[in-house]
């Protein structure tokens, strides 16, 4: 079954949570004993209405205040597809948390308050899934039922949002508009009767009719080797193979391939899943990989096309999105994980700060605190084989880990 990964904005009180939990209430994912503590929470607060929040919000702090703090991960399934939804903070506090929400998913949903339309914060909202590259992005403009399901509101926000797409850099990026009330169910996965002149579907249909190809980010084939499988059996005692993930494209048996970094050269022998063989590995299956010829392959080395090669530097610049209390300024080393691999890079240059508003940059930029995004320089003790990020979404990314603790401490995103 087909999965698809969302990941959710809103400012506060727009109803992230509460149109999550009804997308989950309307499609009958609610399991029994949540849906009878949901009903019972309501009922002590006094509500003539059941708070769907209480199916997303997990910490007490969450629910006690109404945000939302946390990545939450919610699935739930459909007879068609498989749906991992990141229910991310929308705070400017939490912006490292909406980026890590994002940074794998293939589509968005943006909520908008009907009432207060277009704000600063959806700006941010955009910003960052412009940034991250995701292809499908839904605005839901949200409580209609509080502005009488106002055609004219609806058309009038519609148009504050598309002078903000205006500004993005991303052209492949299709944008939906759907009127929707969480609380009361319309269009979120039923036609609501409230809204005659919206002949689009409902969010749930939208969701449904995605094709994943068209929706996932679809690069050049990488295949990052995690691990050299060697047997050592009677039955398998001269195997050789290389076990990972193909990022990008596809794979084919007969394939020409490089190894990096030695730049060796044979052809794909055969391609293993568990013990069945296939002549082609399809992009994000997992797979062993065997070659025609005895080369040396490690953990941290790649195999790609010999027509189609990454770069190969040991200094790149990237947009990195920083999340930790101690700030990362120039000079500072820290542990570049790609994929697999792992190099010590030093920061050589913090080029400027980018406000996640569409406001322009600040240049005066000496370091970077928490929830800043910035452009960055490093210098690697070793090269790594990387594709720009807008070319290529997973081999164009690294986190970066603090030496000392061991931390995850900033995303990054090759320019």
């Amino acid at each position: 079954m087909e999965v698809l990964k969302i990941a959710t904005a809103g400012s506060v009180d727009d109803g992230k949570s509460t149109l999550i939990g009804r997308l989950l209430y309307d499609t009958k994912s609610l399991t029994t004993d949540k849906l009878e503590a949901i009903e019972k929470t309501s009922k002590q607060k006094g509500y003539d209405y059941l708070d769907f929040s209480l199916a997303t919000d997990g910490l007490v702090a969450e629910r006690e205040q109404g945000i939302t703090i946390d990545v939450a991960h919610i699935y739930f399934a459909t007879k068609t597809k498989s749906y991992i939804i990141a229910d991310t903070p929308g705070h400017v506090e939490y912006t490292r948390n909406m980026v890590t929400g994002a940074s794998t998913s293939q589509a968005a949903i943006i909520l908008i308050d009907a009432r207060k339309g277009v704000i600063e914060q959806t700006n941010r909202h955009f910003f960052i899934n412009n940034l991250l590259r995701v292809k499908e992005v839904v605005v839901a403009i949200n409580k209609m039922d509080l502005v009488d399901f106002s055609e004219e509101r609806y058309n009038e926000i519609k148009a504050d949002f598309e002078q903000l797409m205006a500004k993005r850099d991303y052209e492949e990026q299709k944008i939906t508009f759907i009127p929707v009330s969480a609380l009361k169910g319309d269009n979120v996965v039923h036609k609501s009767e409230n809204t005659p002149w919206y002949e689009g579907e409902t969010l749930l249909e939208h969701l449904e009719g995605l094709d994943m190809a068209a929706v996932s980010n679809v690069g050049t084939p990488r295949f990052p080797v995690q691990y050299v499988v060697r047997p050592k059996t009677e039955e398998f005692h001269d195997f050789r193979g290389f076990a990972g993930k193909v990022y990008g494209g596809e794979l084919s048996v007969g394939d020409e391939m490089v190894a990096l970094p030695s730049q060796t050269r044979s052809k794909i022998k055969d391609i293993y899943f568990y013990d069945k063989k296939y002549e082609t590995a399809s992009r994000r299956s997992s797979v062993t990989i065997t070659l025609e010829d005895e080369i040396n392959v490690s953990r941290g080395d790649m195999l790609v096309k010999v027509d189609d090669l990454p770069t190969m530097e040991k200094q790149f610049t990237a947009t990195i999105s920083w999340m930790d209390s101690q700030q990362l300024s120039s000079g500072s080393k820290y542990i570049v994980q790609h994929g697999v691999n792992k190099v010590l890079a030093k920061v050589e240059t913090i080029h400027h700060k980018i406000n996640p508003d569409y406001s322009g940059i600040d240049e005066n930029a000496n370091d970077l605190g928490m929830n800043d995004i910035a452009q960055v320089t490093f210098k690697l003790n070793k090269p790594i084989f990387y594709d720009k990020f807008k070319e290529h979404r997973t081999n164009g990314s690294f986190i970066l880990i603090d030496t000392q603790s061991n931390n995850t401490v900033g995303a990054g995103f090759i320019s």
